[in-house]
């Protein structure tokens, strides 16, 4: 067996045992169903990568399907842009369907239960209905028009579909049991009545069917043989199969219904309709606003499709929610984009530097490296003069011997360019510093601990930076049963700054990503022009929120981001990850330095911030021993062996590192 098939997650035991108790490998199709009533977010990546992930592990064709059943909330925008981001992400579809492909089928089915006395129309008002219901520990009632017949049932369906009757008059319900112990079952409805027009079928039907009856009909109809769907629909299967029993063939493929966590992120918020507010009250700037955690907003702030990829498989497929911190996904783009971002310079704060001892009118063009991580990324050409921008915070008057930038009578070295230093500074008359005036040395050999960026001002190109942060400043913002969350707003979450940058940075095209040298990641926005440099913030070099004190709930409330000269606290969770990298490479001594130091991270370290990294790829040996390592003492401080914990232990006894093996055995 191969070391990939060793760490089957949950579904994908599903798909084998099936294979393996005779489903024939080229029966299995699986679909994506989103409703086309907003842009996809971030969670919508789990969902997606699933469904087409398996299609490509299997080369078994993925539907995409627009659940399209509520005219009142959809729109062709919506179903344009769901498109785009499936394509953008790098999947491929099979067919591009629609549920309201099968409103006839549908309909001609609704007919059929009535006739058989398995559906019902229901006069009553929804209040009415709602309080015969029942509750969770009380069972429902019969409502007065139940036990219609069946003559009078299917005069009033077709009159509902010949548009006689106003919305909210009658509905038509699947006759199940009103006393079923799953709340789902209590005579579900099946058709209501919406006189609004449909992006794709116009005018042709005033009625409409509800999910729950379209969901699994649909992939019927298409014959998808795994209907993956989020952890809510758990408590709706029941109702799925009981709707599929009253049609299947048993010579067709029957669909089967299975559950996954939903991927929630921290500091955001994923519902469709929330963020329509934000988007309808002017909060941002529309659903592709780069501060969103919709896929269009995160490709325009420079995320990439790899990094979103990655993210989803790190998270992995787990059987219960949980919230995934949003440093996991900056640390996916910073990945990435360390591997593939060209190295550039800007200054985005800038303050004067004028080198005295080079001559006026004289300048350089200097080589620069354009990646170190990519030795085909080659070199390019930087302007240097006399004059030039460094950042403000590059430099102070005075400063201790911890600040290796530049103060006066101290020495940097100026990145691809001289070593610099610092002899005086001119003033305004409110003491603020106009200029820093040093001296530079052609003997670059010196060994300085400083290196700063710059841009020589005589050829610095102007450009606005959009500068983000997150735009909540919550961890759960919507988690509040007495708080709305648009009390949490940041209202710091954008901030735009006059730059300078390096002048080879006027070919670059919209989309295009860099690293701003010891500043971030930037790619540049859509609203750039010929005469106007526009660049998004993607993200920091390092993570420049401090580490919250969840212990202390008031605090945690009005966290504020760090300034980005500060130093923040590493998440215990990150060290132990960069000790997993390099563990492998060390010498047996420092293995076991690294090993006591990740045992002593581990006590801050909780199960839903280490779980995720049980799916880390097998060739990532060292992560996976450091992971082993923190289990231990999750589980010595009392964690319960859950199946997800066992699965990961015994997937490291089958592995062929001896270190991981070792350690694995350790929690046998």
């Amino acid at each position: 067996m191969s070391e990939e098939r060793k760490s089957l997650n949950f579904l994908e035991q599903i798909i084998e045992e099936d294979l393996a108790n005779g489903m024939p490998k080229d029966k299995l199709r699986f679909r994506f169903p989103p409703e086309p009533n907003g842009y996809l977010h971030i969670g919508h990546t789990k969902a997606i990568g699933i469904s087409f992930g398996f299609g490509e592990t299997y080369n078994a064709p993925v539907n995409l399907r627009f659940d399209d059943t509520n005219p009142a909330k959809e729109e062709q925008e919506y179903v344009d842009a769901i498109k785009e981001d499936v394509s953008w992400l790098g999947y491929k579809w099979d067919k591009e369907l629609y549920s309201s492909d099968y409103f006839q089928q549908l309909y001609d089915w609704a007919v059929q239960f009535i006739k058989e006395g398995k559906a019902y129309v229901d006069s009553q008002s929804s209040e009415a209905m709602a309080e015969q219901k029942g509750t969770p520990t009380q069972p429902g009632v019969d409502g007065p028009y139940r036990n219609r017949s069946v003559a009078e049932n299917l005069e009033l369906f077709e009159r509902m579909k010949a548009g006689e009757f106003e919305e909210g008059s009658h509905i038509l319900r699947a006759k199940i049991d009103m006393q079923h112990p799953n709340m789902l079952m209590r005579d579900p409805i099946m058709y209501r009545i919406l006189k609004k027009h449909h992006h794709r079928t116009g005018n042709d039907w005033c009625i409409y069917p509800m999910y729950d009856w379209t969901h699994g009909e649909s992939d019927y109809i298409e014959q998808i043989s795994h209907s993956l769907c989020s952890l809510e629909f758990k408590p709706h299967r029941e109702l799925y199969d009981w709707f599929l029993d009253q049609i299947v063939d048993p010579n067709l493929v029957r669909p089967k219904q299975r559950e996954f966590a939903r991927l929630n992120l921290s500091y955001t918020i994923m519902s469709k309709r929330k963020l329509l507010k934000l988007v309808e009250d002017g909060i941002v700037r529309g659903w592709d606003d780069p501060r969103m955690p919709t896929i269009s907003g995160l490709r325009r702030r420079g995320y990439t499709p790899n990094s979103l990829r990655k993210f989803v498989e790190t998270v992995g497929v787990a059987k219960r929610d949980n919230v995934i911190d949003v440093s996991l996904l900056e640390f996916c783009i910073r990945e990435d984009l360390n591997k593939t971002a060209p190295r550039v310079m800007a200054v985005l704060d800038p303050v004067k530097l004028v080198i005295t001892n080079y001559p006026e009118g004289k300048e350089e063009w200097l080589e620069a490296e354009n990646n170190q991580e990519d030795e085909s990324a080659g070199f390019r050409k930087v302007p240097f003069s006399r004059e030039l921008y460094i950042e403000k915070e590059d430099f102070k008057e005075v400063a201790g011997s911890k600040f290796f930038r530049l103060k006066l009578g101290g020495e940097v070295r100026l990145k691809n360019a001289y070593i610099i230093k610092a002899e005086s500074v001119v003033k305004d008359a409110d003491g603020n510093i106009t200029e820093i005036h040093c001296t530079y040395s052609e003997d670059t050999s010196k060994k300085v601990k400083g290196t700063l960026h710059w841009v020589s001002i005589k050829h610095a190109v102007k450009a606005e930076v959009r500068e983000y942060d997150r735009l909540f400043m919550d961890e759960s913002p919507d988690s509040h049963e007495d708080k709305d969350f648009m009390e949490f707003l940041n209202p710091e979450s954008l901030k735009i700054i006059e730059a300078y940058v390096e002048p080879s940075l006027t070919e670059a095209k919209v989309g295009d990503r860099f690293q701003f040298q010891r500043l971030g990641y930037f790619n540049v926005d859509k609203d750039a022009t010929a005469s106007k440099l526009v660049f998004n913030k993607t993200v920091g070099l390092r993570d420049t929120w401090a580490k919250i004190d969840t212990s202390n709930k008031e605090e945690s409330k009005t966290a504020k981001p760090q300034p980005s000269n500060s130093q923040p606290q590493r998440k215990a969770i990150d060290v132990i990850q960069q000790l997993g990298k390099k563990y492998t490479n060390l010498p047996e001594e420092k293995q076991q330095k690294a090993k006591a130091e990740i045992k002593t991270l581990a006590k801050n370290v909780s199960y839903d911030e280490l779980e995720p990294w049980f799916n880390t790829a097998a060739k990532k040996v060292g992560t996976r021993i450091a992971t082993m390592i923190t289990l231990g003492v999750l589980l010595e401080n009392g964690l319960k062996r859950t199946e997800d914990v066992e699965a990961f232990i015994n997937t490291a006894l089958q592995d062929s590192n001896d270190i991981l093996v070792s350690e694995a055995k350790l929690l046998k």
